[in-house]
């Protein structure tokens, strides 16, 4: 059995419990999973924290302890239009991006140091990297994934 967290086009997330990947997938295509707070079957995946062996209690899988055990509330109703509408934008502005791949900060620098063209990019960088483009001036934001790119 896996736990998934579920976002709707409403922006209500929620968890979803299914026998494997493939039939999580499978019912998504169907249109089989829908929100239980609006019933909306417009969803999708949402990436999920990982679940860690500790070795402890006879092998059993537990949620690290420095993640929420449970999901945090719905937001009222007020702020899941403003909350889908930032989904919306920050999925608009990463479409419209030049993938630039792990070349994400090598690329940033050189438009920084108007080497190449001023252009929207996006990429992966780790967070040292992330954080040195920061510390010298570049402007950098972390974007939720595409969904093209969640599989």
């Amino acid at each position: 059995m896996i736990v998934v967290d579920l976002l709707c086009a409403a922006a209500h997330r929620f968890e979803g419990w299914f026998p494997s990947a493939e039939a999580l997938e499978s019912q998504l295509a169907q249109g089989a999973v829908h929100c239980p707070m609006c019933g909306s079957k417009e969803v999708r995946r949402l990436p999920s924290a990982p679940y860690v062996h500790t070795g402890e209690r006879g092998g059993e899988m537990r949620e690290p302890s420095s993640l929420p055990a449970t999901a945090p509330a719905p937001p009222p109703p007020a702020e899941d239009a403003r909350l889908a509408h930032l989904w919306q934008t920050l999925r608009a502005l990463g479409r419209q991006a030049e993938d630039v791949g792990a070349r994400f900060p090598e690329e940033a620098r050189r438009i920084h140091r108007g080497e190449a063209d001023a252009r929207p990019i996006r990429g992966q960088s780790s967070t040292e990297e992330f954080l040195s483009l920061l510390e010298e001036g570049i402007e950098v934001l972390p974007l939720p994934p595409l969904d093209e790119d969640m599989h």
